[in-house]
């Protein structure tokens, strides 16, 4: 998936997130099916208990009441659950509306892989965002987000029109707003099933089939949440803490005088805190200290697993010490004897492996050294759902740093 997303545009890495506008198509409409389809994406709404503003529905261009496709199922004991009420939901498609259902990638494990291998390639954090239009629809108005996107047409057709940015690199906190859109069109025109488009952070863009009449359109939006040096500074800042100048309270009844010497001893520690924690360190660190995705671990309890698959949001970070490995991951760290080394390959390629297979051909048991990673969730055991969001989009039997 991700090496079609690349070819499409022209990349030959995620260096290009961000840079410039970007569009290409991918020769595999199979791999879109594969992705989601109308009918999967419905069966998921009807089987969640969904609410605003994860779940919502257009019309003619505005925001419907959640009354208009939410119903109240009373369960036996008399908990009240919020859900779609697909029969109404079904006369909103066929008159002609858009579904947005954000992180699809929490409910679904295709698009949970999905966005894993997004993550591993782009070393960002991804979620996926997942738009049904029916009909002639209108889309959202021009707008711009706060991160960048890689929009890829599963089906149908979509009328779009992106424009530039009208200021450097807005953030949804701001020092100021960012409210008058560019009149520089980059690109307009219609995306078809295969097509991928990269629009980088800041640049307005709008959609709609308000031109199109019959038919439908799905596509996913994945976003990269890429840091900015306000998050280093921030990171930083936390940092100061560990440090006592930081923690005394400020001087201020002391006379002018005495505030002044003490700002100049915090900018003193300031230079100190910023050449100690370089921004090397913090996109690490960041990485390391994410905490495991939600996963199943039965813990034994069925068996023994046989398969696993790394579920670490970002690769794992592996330092060899002597006779030592050290794996971080998963806001953990797990050490190692030197000799485990040819079964920890497989078990944090992100790829699922079967540990029968990976004993055999290491002559390591695979079982014992995935047990720590079991236990702290750097891997999961590979359940019938997340072997199924695997098919077609992660290889089987391959041992690489990216899923």
């Amino acid at each position: 998936m991700v090496q079609s997303i690349e070819k499409a545009l022209g990349w030959t890495g995620p260096s290009g997130l961000g840079v410039e506008f970007a569009r290409g198509s991918i020769a595999d409409l199979g791999l879109c099916s594969g992705l989601l389809t109308p009918h999967r994406l419905l069966d998921v709404v009807m089987r969640r208990s969904l609410a605003p503003p994860q779940f919502r529905c257009f019309e003619h261009g505005t925001e419907l009441h959640p009354d208009a496709y939410l119903t109240r199922q009373v369960t036996r004991r008399g908990q009240t659950l919020p859900v779609v009420n697909m029969d109404q939901l079904g006369r909103l498609l066929r008159s002609g509306c858009t579904l947005v259902l954000d992180a699809l990638d929490a409910f679904d494990s295709t698009m949970e892989i999905a966005c894993r291998a997004l993550q591993w390639w782009s070393r960002e954090v991804v979620q996926v965002n997942t738009y049904l239009t029916t009909g002639d629809a209108a889309g959202f108005s021009l707008h711009w987000d706060d991160h960048d996107v890689v929009i890829v047409q599963l089906a149908g057709e979509k009328s779009w029109e992106v424009r530039g940015a009208s200021r450097p690199a807005p953030m949804y906190r701001d020092a100021e707003p960012n409210t008058a859109p560019s009149e520089d069109i980059v690109w307009s025109g219609t995306m078809r099933a295969g097509d991928v488009m990269h629009i980088p952070r800041g640049y307005w863009h709008q959609a709609t089939r308000a031109d199109r009449g019959e038919g439908y359109s799905l596509h996913l939006t994945f976003g990269f949440v890429k840091r900015t040096g306000v998050d280093w500074l921030t990171w930083v800042a936390d940092r100061s803490r560990e440090r006592e100048p930081f923690r005394h309270d400020l001087d201020r009844w002391n006379g002018p005088g005495a505030l002044v010497d003490q700002q100049q001893r915090l900018v003193t520690e300031v230079s100190h805190l910023l050449a100690d924690y370089p921004i090397a360190d913090y996109l690490a660190v960041r990485e390391q200290e994410r905490h495991p995705p939600r996963h199943v671990a039965t813990r034994g309890v069925f068996g023994p697993p046989t398969a696993v698959v790394c579920v670490a949001d970002f690769p794992p970070h592996v330092e060899h010490r002597g006779e030592t490995i050290e794996v971080y991951a998963a806001g953990k760290k797990i050490t190692f004897a030197r000799r485990a080394e040819p079964a920890l390959a497989p078990l944090l390629s992100g790829h699922p492996v079967d540990l029968a297979e990976v004993t055999k051909a290491t002559g390591v048991d695979a079982a014992t050294v995935a047990g720590p990673l079991l236990k702290e969730g750097v891997c999961a055991e590979l359940t019938e759902a997340l072997s199924s969001g695997c098919t077609g989009l992660v290889p089987i039997g391959t041992y690489s740093n990216t899923p």
